[in-house]
């Protein structure tokens, strides 16, 4: 069935903690190739299992399940259990065993949920500890070396696991100085300094990961027309795939954010960002208007669409199945993760949560 196939390019978000008739029926029309759940979608270690097999169950081909469990404030799964050090955090200990068994970890509790594929390392250098680009915390490094050393262990630990990795975001955004959350950042970096810098770590570890996260962010040295680095052919196509070379999976980040829905209508997103060589468009929390995207979707190009289809079927084909669940499984690694942020923070830091503790923030992406 066209519909179904076409679908397939389609990331979308899940509205609550279970699945309601009417968007369990959206779901089996549009049949997306992939879901991406939030806070709002977490209430309980069994919920949470039993959402994402609901979710399976309705899926004619095997979806991508994933989530953004980095560390710190970017783990949605701390709203069930403890958090994880940040990169930061990890990067500041000094022990590679340390963020290898972060990644670890990661890794076999995904896996106990259902998930396929966390999306992260986060691969941006952190130029500024304290700019305001929603990076705070997040990067592994303060040069291309650290980076590598650090995201590249995490990123291999966690694959060992069997869940897929993301690296993001692509082409670098650390050296924005707005956040795409609200606004299209402009990234003034000469093709010099992103060689020598941002897309240094992205060459480093381009066969190492298996997906790519493009970003909201306008590069005038690589892009002359203003036009957000997700939906620019000469970024997607032309940089990532054809220049360095990347054969894994690639998405946009959240088509929801700021930085475009200030910038494009939404057929134009959709159409744009499979043109520009994207294999997934991301939609967060427009989760209705998942099936006008599909509408959108069928009348691109076949080529498009095919050259689409077949690399997220190559992705699919590598995925691994979930463990079987029990919540003791989940108490033994959530005892795991504590003492994973006594080693990295003492067990007085460890102690204090980022803020924000338990409560699920009113923008989820990052």
């Amino acid at each position: 069935m066209e519909s179904a196939s076409t679908g397939q390019l389609i990331l979308t978000g899940v509205p609550g903690t279970e699945l309601d008739p009417e968007t369990a029926a959206l779901f089996r029309k549009v049949q997306p190739g992939g879901f991406i759940l939030f806070g709002r979608n977490i209430e309980s270690a069994r919920q949470l299992r039993r959402l994402i097999d609901d979710l399976r169950d309705l899926s004619a081909i095997e979806p991508i399940i994933t989530i953004d469990q980095e560390g710190g404030r970017v783990s949605r799964l701390r709203l069930i259990g403890q958090e994880p050090p940040n990169a930061q955090q990890l990067r500041e200990k000094g022990d590679l065993d340390l963020v290898r068994r972060h990644g670890d970890i990661t890794g076999r509790l995904l896996r106990l949920f259902g998930f396929n594929l966390d999306l992260c390392p986060v691969l941006d250098i952190s130029f500024d500890e304290e700019a305001d680009n929603s990076l705070r915390g997040r990067c592994y490094g303060r040069d291309v070396a650290e980076t590598v050393r650090l995201a590249g262990a995490f990123n291999d630990a966690l694959r060992r696991q069997g869940i897929a990795s993301c690296g993001k975001h692509f082409p670098g955004y650390s050296a924005a100085t707005v956040d795409a959350h609200h606004d299209l950042p402009v990234i003034e970096r000469t093709r010099a300094e992103l060689d020598a810098n941002e897309l240094a770590v992205f060459r480093a570890l381009i066969d190492r990961v298996d997906s790519m996260m493009i970003c909201h962010g306008w590069y005038p040295t690589l892009e002359a027309e203003k036009t957000a680095a997700s939906l620019s052919r000469k970024i997607v196509t032309d940089l990532l795939r054809d220049e360095l070379g990347f054969a894994g999976l690639v998405m946009t980040d959240d088509l929801d954010m700021g930085a475009i829905l200030n910038e494009y209508g939404f057929e134009e997103t959709i159409r744009r960002a499979i043109g520009a060589g994207n294999d997934l468009a991301m939609i967060c929390h427009r989760v209705p208007a998942i099936e006008e995207a599909l509408g959108y979707l069928q009348q691109l190009p076949r080529p498009e669409l095919d050259r689409a289809l077949a690399s997220i079927a190559r992705f699919k084909s590598t995925l691994a199945p979930p463990d079987e669940f029990s919540t003791a499984a989940f108490a033994a690694l959530n005892k795991e993760v504590w003492d994973l942020r006594v080693a990295v923070l003492g067990e007085a830091r460890a102690r204090e949560r980022s803020p924000g503790d338990g409560k699920r923030s009113p923008v989820e992406t990052y």
